[in-house]
């Protein structure tokens, strides 16, 4: 799922001054070309095209912010979960069913006020049917307007979720920062993450896809965290629900050469990772300048640990969709 399609949310004023800006420029256009009839008539006809005007561009402008956001409830469990953690999922629903109300309250003050304007014997009379429209117009706009600032927060904060497709066969790397995650992901696919030289380094979940035995992989590098959830970070929380709603098998990375986390901190995270009940590869990395004896006593307790990328990607295709 990708959410970078989410349309900027403007506030009620936004939407009103497109409107009326766009409705004046071609009140212009339409003032250009001949206008028939008498003084009544042409009344008639300019304000009732000034009336149409603002309520169609007021419903484009609308029905653009509602089309561009996902259908809640038809996305993937683990979307699903993860709006209930960072953002207010029912009051999200309750923001857009605001702005179809508004348009659709738009849509009866236009049929009110275009009968109102047609029976209308006087300019004057005219001019006030249309000031009582742009303000109940507006009014209704002012109505929804805490509803559009919460979208605007929630796109801002859906713009941070990752683009992880969930139909994919999807394995997650896991391990504290700096342990050789993401040297591995860039081992294993065509992706290039950064890669830094202190700890924490992971600022988000670096996604890569891999083909293994004619099948798309996805693998996706999450940060390691000895913290509840709740104490999490946003980051850290979109790697826990990862391996919970997505991955269908973990890559677990140790590094014993003990530079960044030492061998029980890094045991005391797998042991977490458990938790999840998924099939959890071990992999061994930083061999190279790693003392062999050292590894050979890991393997004694972790009988089932890599130590080369060749056996580990052997492993990879054993993986099937849960």
């Amino acid at each position: 799922m990708n959410f970078q399609g989410l349309k900027t949310v403007g506030n009620a004023d936004f939407y009103l001054d497109v409107a009326i800006k766009r409705t004046k420029k071609y009140m212009e256009e339409l003032r250009e070309g001949s206008l028939r009839g008498t003084p009544l008539q042409r009344s008639k006809f300019m304000e009732l095209s000034k009336l149409e005007s603002v309520e169609t561009e007021l419903n484009n402008q609308l029905t653009k912010v509602l089309k561009s956001f996902p259908s809640l409830d038809n996305l993937s469990e683990f979307y699903k979960e993860l709006i209930n953690v960072t953002l207010d999922y029912p009051y999200i629903k309750r923001s857009l069913a605001a702005i179809k109300w508004c348009n659709g309250k738009n849509r009866e003050f236009l049929r009110l006020y275009k009968d109102k304007i047609k029976l209308a014997t006087e300019i004057t009379r005219i001019n006030q049917y249309r000031r009582e429209f742009y303000g109940r117009v507006a009014s209704t706009l002012k109505q929804i307007n805490k509803h559009l600032e919460y979208l605007e927060h929630t796109r801002r904060t859906m713009l941070s979720y990752p683009s992880i497709k969930t139909s994919l066969t999807t394995i997650a790397i896991a391990g504290f920062p700096n342990v050789g995650k993401s040297t591995l992901l860039s081992k294993l696919t065509p992706a290039k993450p950064k890669i830094a030289n202190y700890a924490f380094t992971t600022q988000g979940v670096n996604i890569g896809y891999g083909e293994f035995n004619g099948e798309k992989i996805q693998f996706m590098d999450i940060p390691g965290t000895l913290n509840r959830f709740e104490k999490q970070n946003i980051i850290e929380q979109i790697a826990t629900l990862a391996v919970k709603y997505v991955a269908e098998a973990v890559i677990y990375v140790f590094d014993l050469t003990e530079t960044a986390y030492s061998l029980e901190d890094q045991i005391t995270l797998y042991n977490e990772l458990k938790k999840s009940r998924k099939p959890i590869i071990i992999y061994l990395s930083k061999t190279d300048i790693l003392e062999r004896e050292k590894a050979d006593e890991f393997k004694k307790k972790f009988k089932a640990a890599i130590d080369n990328l060749d056996d580990l990607k052997e492993e990879i295709k054993k993986v099937k969709v849960i």
